[in-house]
């Protein structure tokens, strides 16, 4: 049977945030917690990003070309933002941003279509770089996700889904105990047309894990392969658009195309209670491909076949109810090729934008604190140190062939008071970093052939660096109520932007201002809300170059809103979940000379209901997105804004049986 769940709008916090804790929920900052009961009322369709779609200030979307990685932006943070850099994500103790991606985009994508909904257990949205528990990408903020264990805690189902668009999923999750030993197995085959016209993706995913309990530890392994074939069908520019061009066209009439072959083994060790030492290690084998359409006859080819191994440990003390510390090391080996080659008429020729082997090796030390000083008040402090030698062949340029080192030295500090009851008052300083690109150290120069003369090395480039402030409260103004605020402050060196599809380019100094308030209400059991805003107050280049736009691409507002409701009918139980959000006042620059226009304003409204009864369980999901030509997923460009059109709604049927 399918166990009764207790499902709220957004997690609440930790219940006493003033004790010591290497828990999410402890830092003096602002964190959201996910659980496997929220993410089953949200509609999350063929995109694993919509699990953050009630996260305030947060965008989060795959940007509709397949499996190409999945967006994660906030707090102003757009810089190859449509693909998950400038966040660290780490699921299960295991990096997700891969360094110098050319089969994805740029420096630090992640790509988590190789997880379903079926597989996560819980995940913390951390904002801001004051957990000094992550490192690279460690800017706008982290995104620590759990996978589920098998037993008790997961009830074994088999799943179809139908979606508009051709949208087809089966999934199976068997989960059960043998002896000590608790197992769960996921598997999922997702199917799609898509809504433009020669889009497609087919994707398989397999999830194993093993865990048991030995002495005062928690011992996992678990294994994953995830397979994905896809065709993509571009941008279309706005004005034509306008002009009556079929939103349902593809870009040159060229669908883009790609694949993807990922397989993960990991092995887990954690401390049953507070106190103890853990451990990660982990090996991959990392192959995806995605090639974009340029013209009616050519493609950009990007690849990146690589083999990735790495882990952490540590240990963790407490000192009675007053203080705890964590320390702690780890490493990240990444070896293989990473390239972009020239296309034409869907061969390849021998041009290529770069190709480049790569030896990345990174390594760190960190160590984390919290010492209560009084029963209102607590101290936290933290520091990295993290090391970069890479080695790196360049076979388009071998002139520009180098060795790269580097380090980073990241502090972080914090306070939290509760300042009354119900009144909880936080703040925070802290630094974070990405490492460099290898496209950054190593040159490529314009397309040619490999083997050219010439070559630029910058051996010298520093790590790009982040300096955080962060103000923030968490009120319970009254029962059923929760209030958050915080506002924020970053200057970052370095900045790499995403101009254009596939572009990324030096920017300079950068300087982000905003805040956030969250609005929570559960006056019952039966009933819920949520309300939240995101102000991006300033998210400019300080330094931009003659002729070029100050402002970054991200929407100056970012609203939020939702309802939940869920009581008995009939022999089972409903539950029926709202939502709303927008974004808008989003700058980009077009012409010659370049003017500042915004993007349309984005509307969507998503409307989830679920019942349950006995081992059945039936949900119906509908996605309306009203606004003609609005788009979460767009460039502007010389030529004008380029927008990936999306439907103005979708609908999704599942069924679910519990054994």
């Amino acid at each position: 049977m399918a166990p009764a769940q207790v499902v709220e709008i957004r997690a609440s916090r930790s219940d006493d945030r003033m004790a010591p804790s290497t828990a999410a929920g402890a830092l003096p900052a602002s964190v959201t917690t996910i659980t496997a009961d929220d993410i089953a009322t949200l509609p999350i369709g063929r995109d694993i990003s919509n699990v953050f779609q009630r996260i305030p200030g947060v965008v989060a979307n795959n940007i509709d070309q397949g499996d190409t990685g999945n967006g994660f932006r906030m707090r102003g943070f757009a810089t190859q933002g449509t693909h998950g850099a400038d966040t660290a994500i780490v699921i299960d103790g295991v990096p997700q941003n891969i360094p110098s991606s050319q089969g994805g985009a740029g420096h630090g994508p992640a790509f988590l279509e190789w997880m379903t909904a079926d597989m996560i257990g819980s995940i913390d949205v951390i904002k801001g770089p004051v957990s000094a528990l992550y490192g690279d990408q460690n800017r706008a903020g982290s995104v620590a996700i759990a996978t589920r264990e098998g037993g008790a805690a997961t009830p074994s189902s088999a799943a179809v889904t139908l979606a508009s668009h051709g949208g087809r999923r089966g999934s199976l999750t068997l989960s059960g105990e043998y002896g000590a030993v608790r197992s769960l197995l996921v598997a999922d085959r997702y199917r799609g047309d898509g809504f433009r016209h020669g889009a497609s993706n087919d994707r398989s995913n397999l999830f194993w894990k093993l865990s048991t309990t030995l002495g005062d530890g928690i011992y996992s392994v678990r294994a994953s392969y995830y397979r994905s074939d896809y065709a993509g069908a571009g941008y279309l520019p706005l004005p034509a658009l306008e002009a009556g061009l079929d939103p349902h066209a593809t870009q040159f009439g060229l669908p883009g195309f790609g694949g993807a072959h990922r397989k993960t083994l990991v092995f887990n060790r954690q401390p049953t209670g507070a106190d103890g030492w853990f451990a990660t290690a982990y090996a991959e084998d990392f192959e995806r491909s995605r090639a974009i359409a340029n013209s009616a006859a050519l493609h950009t080819f990007g690849y990146d076949d690589r083999t990735i191994h790495g882990g952490r440990a540590g240990n963790t003390w407490s000192f009675g109810d007053k203080a705890v510390l964590t320390a702690g090391v780890d490493a990240r080996a990444d070896k293989g090729d990473a390239l972009r080659r020239q296309y034409r008429d869907r061969q390849p020729t021998a041009n290529y934008v770069n190709n480049q082997e790569l030896d990345l090796l990174t390594y760190g030390a960190f160590v984390q604190g919290q010492y209560r000083v009084l029963p209102a008040l607590k101290l936290h402090a933290g520091a990295r140190y993290d090391r970069f030698d890479y080695d790196i062949v360049n076979r388009k340029l071998p002139a520009a062939s180098t060795a790269y080192r580097g380090t980073a030295f990241t502090p972080k500090y914090g306070v939290l008071w509760s300042a009354h009851p119900g009144l909880d008052v936080f703040a925070n300083v802290a630094q974070g970093f990405r490492s460099p690109a290898a496209e950054q150290v190593s040159a490529s120069g314009s397309l040619g052939p490999l083997g050219a003369p010439g070559g630029r090395v910058n051996a010298g480039i520093d790590p790009s660096k982040v300096r955080s402030h962060d103000l923030g409260i968490a009120a319970r103004p009254a029962a059923g109520w929760n209030v958050a605020a915080s506002v924020y402050s970053i200057e970052n060196d370095d900045e790499i932007v995403n101009t254009a599809p596939d572009v990324f380019l030096p920017a300079g100094q950068t300087t982000r201002r905003g805040y956030e308030v969250d609005v929570n209400w559960q006056p019952g059991r039966a009933a819920s809300a949520y309300l939240s805003y995101g102000r991006i107050l300033r998210a400019r280049l300080d330094n931009p170059a003659p002729g070029a736009g100050a402002l970054l691409s991200v929407p100056a507002h970012t609203w939020k809103a939702g309802a939940q409701y869920r009581g008995a009918l009939g022999p089972g139980k409903l539950t029926v979940n709202g939502d709303v959000y927008v974004t808008a006042r989003n700058p980009y620059y077009s012409g010659t000379p370049s003017v500042q226009r915004d993007m349309p304003t984005y509307v969507r409204y998503s409307l989830k209901s679920g019942y349950e009864t006995g081992r059945v369980q039936a949900s119906l999901a509908l996605v309306v997105q009203p606004h003609e030509f609005a788009s979460d997923i767009a460039y502007g460009t010389a030529a004008g804004l380029l927008v990936s059109t999306v439907p103005r709604t979708q609908l999704e049927g599942s069924l679910r049986y519990f054994f």
